[in-house]
């Protein structure tokens, strides 16, 4: 049974430091999951942590009582492999039991290390194969709008699937059936599965403006950079709005932002207490 818990929702002023306590939060819980089996796709999690913060806890019409309500605002994840911070806020919002986190990526756990739908609720979609989540929120957005439901739909992607010829398909189709109930976010962190992007892709923001787009670009660790982005979004009418995040990997453990591959991290057992430590130390500064 989810938990009833009380949370900003939409239209309300945001309360900064709540937002950046529930940030740290989520970063907590990622450290959890990924201690439990000595790795995990934790680099990328820490650093979307604000993002999720300001989504789930100001910005998304989402009841954690009722995550399959037909009103409810839709998050798309697609970079499945980000699970590890889907996972930390579902457990926050009571959907998953908090000691559950400590199964991610064990055998027979529904908290796979890449998102499967219908295994957990408030999962909107499978991950994994990366380049596909555009696509499917444009389809959901148009969807809802046929329905008549005002429900908005929220994508993440990343700066990698921007290789990806299926998302400028996606990024065409929204524009041209006027999707402005979709908002989605580019997380901008510069690494894919080997090291840094293998095809350049700047200028980001100039590209999803080429497109048709309204675009605004910020840093997505500046938790009230995130906000005002999301509010921006509410007033643009009549385009899809893409948001282009910067973000740190690892954000939140200087020992894991000066790794030069934190796509995917395994960590030493007697080196667990000391990110821990790193992680409470640097949101107390």
């Amino acid at each position: 049974m989810a938990k009833t818990l009380q949370y900003e929702r939409p239209n309300e002023e945001p309360s900064f430091p709540y937002l950046r306590q529930k940030a740290h939060q989520l970063r907590r819980n990622m450290l959890e999951q990924a201690a439990g089996k000595g790795q995990g796709y934790l680099g990328q999690g820490l650093g979307v942590a604000e993002f999720l913060s300001a989504l789930y806890y100001h910005e998304m019409k989402f009841d954690p009582a009722q995550p399959a309500a037909a009103d409810r605002d839709r998050f798309y994840l697609s970079t499945g492999h980000y699970s590890i911070a889907l996972w930390a806020v579902l457990a926050d919002l009571g959907i998953i039991a908090h000691e559950e986190l400590k199964t991610y990526g064990a055998d027979e756990s529904p908290l796979e290390m890449s998102t499967i739908a219908g295994r957990v609720p408030g999962v909107e979609m499978t991950g994994g194969s990366l380049g596909h989540g555009l696509g499917i929120a444009a389809g959901a957005a148009l969807g809802l709008r046929l329905k008549k439901n005002p429900a908005r739909v929220f994508c993440e992607i990343s700066d990698g699937e921007l290789q990806e010829g299926s998302t400028w398909e996606a990024a065409t189709a929204a524009v041209a059936f006027r999707l402005d109930n979709l908002i989605a976010f580019v997380d901008c962190n510069g690494i894919q599965a080997d090291g840094p992007l293998v095809v350049p892709i700047e200028p980001v923001a100039d590209k999803w403006r080429a497109f048709g787009w309204a675009v605004t670009e910020i840093d997505g660790n500046a938790i009230e950079q995130v906000v005002g982005a999301m509010h921006w979004a509410r007033a643009e009418n009549g385009v899809p709005k893409m948001i282009v995040m910067r973000t740190l990997p690892g954000k939140g453990i200087s020992r894991l932002t000066q790794r030069e591959k934190a796509h995917f991290v395994r960590v030493d057992d007697d080196e667990w207490d000391t990110l821990r430590r790193e992680l409470e130390e640097e949101y107390n500064v």
